[in-house]
């Protein structure tokens, strides 16, 4: 990536990931979040700094100071149950940022990285011509954002992505994907409860990385909402089993359940996204989305060495 700069707007799974992919491209890489991210940027190549996006003051002092050719945004609570118990908090953080970096940065690449909640579930294959229809407060408030972003951002680019997959430690105060929960709590030995009728189309972290990183390269212009999914349409009890048997640890951990009795039941029964646009675009087409089965390959060498008791 050659010229300008990128600013990444939150430091979560995503954000880290995005900005460690750009960094080893192109240095003037800024990830800004209210706290520093457990893995200092610095490490990788790029910088961090302190910024609350809902504050439109810094964000106006931090784009004077920066003025990025392209923002990524990826914040906002992204907690489902959270937002169903706070819809009006929920909707106000994820519209507020996207409405001030539309408005202060109108001529920046914006990608605004989206979710498969803005759908109800009732379809098992949502390509970027269906219509929204968001069925929990977490999918009303990541719609109301993109519809924010594109109505002032002409240039701007809504990413929606279905269920982002990838290491996380085991001493984390929270794993923030299920792959992650998965096999920590395996690799103790302990069962895992996963729905048998919740559908998803995973989509491993370091992919999710790189496509966002081409689209930011792309030089061509962008249709205004893209979608990206993994290649396999999977239950998250299909899921967690492939992880098991990555770790070789006994498939039979894997406890299948209904969907209703777990944290899953205001996520959409099908929580899948395909793509008619994506796999078409100069430079992303030839980037390969990897399945859940060698997503998880992949993934267990890195949780090897002794797992701290629970």
């Amino acid at each position: 990536m050659t010229g300008g700069s990128t600013l990444i707007v939150g430091s979560g799974l995503i954000g880290t990931a995005t900005a460690r992919c750009l960094a080893r491209a192109d240095g003037r890489v800024t990830l800004v979040s209210r706290r520093p991210p457990a893995v200092s940027p610095g490490s990788y190549g790029a910088r961090w700094a302190a910024l609350d996006a809902t504050d439109v003051r810094d964000c106006r002092r931090l784009l004077d100071r920066l003025r990025p050719e392209r923002v990524v945004l990826v914040h906002g609570p992204s907690d489902v149950t959270w937002c169903e118990a706070n819809p009006d908090e929920a909707r106000a953080a994820h519209v507020a940022v996207a409405d001030t970096f539309a408005t202060l940065a109108p001529d920046s690449r914006i990608i605004m990285i989206s979710t498969d909640n803005v759908f109800d579930g009732s379809s098992a294959h949502n390509t970027e011509s269906a219509s929204p229809a968001p069925a929990n407060a977490y999918g009303r408030a990541k719609l109301a954002a993109e519809q924010a972003l594109l109505a002032k951002a002409p240039r701007s680019v809504i990413l929606r992505v279905s269920l982002v997959y990838g290491h996380e430690p085991a001493d984390a105060d929270k794993w923030l994907n299920f792959f992650a929960a998965c096999a920590h709590r395996l690799r103790r030995g302990e069962p895992v409860e996963a729905p048998d009728d919740h559908w998803t189309t995973p989509v491993l972290l370091d992919d999710v990385a790189e496509v966002t990183a081409a689209l930011l390269r792309c030089g061509h212009p962008l249709p205004p909402v893209l979608h990206l999914g993994g290649p396999d349409r999977v239950t998250r009890a299909e899921w967690a089993t492939a992880v098991a048997r990555a770790l070789g640890a006994p498939a039979e951990l894997v406890k299948p359940v209904p969907r209703a009795r777990t944290r899953y039941a205001s996520r959409p029964a099908n929580a899948c996204l395909a793509s008619e646009v994506l796999p078409d675009l100069p430079g992303i087409g030839d980037i390969t989305v990897r399945g859940v089965r060698e997503g998880a390959r992949l993934l267990a060498a890195r949780f090897t060495g002794p797992e701290p008791s629970a």
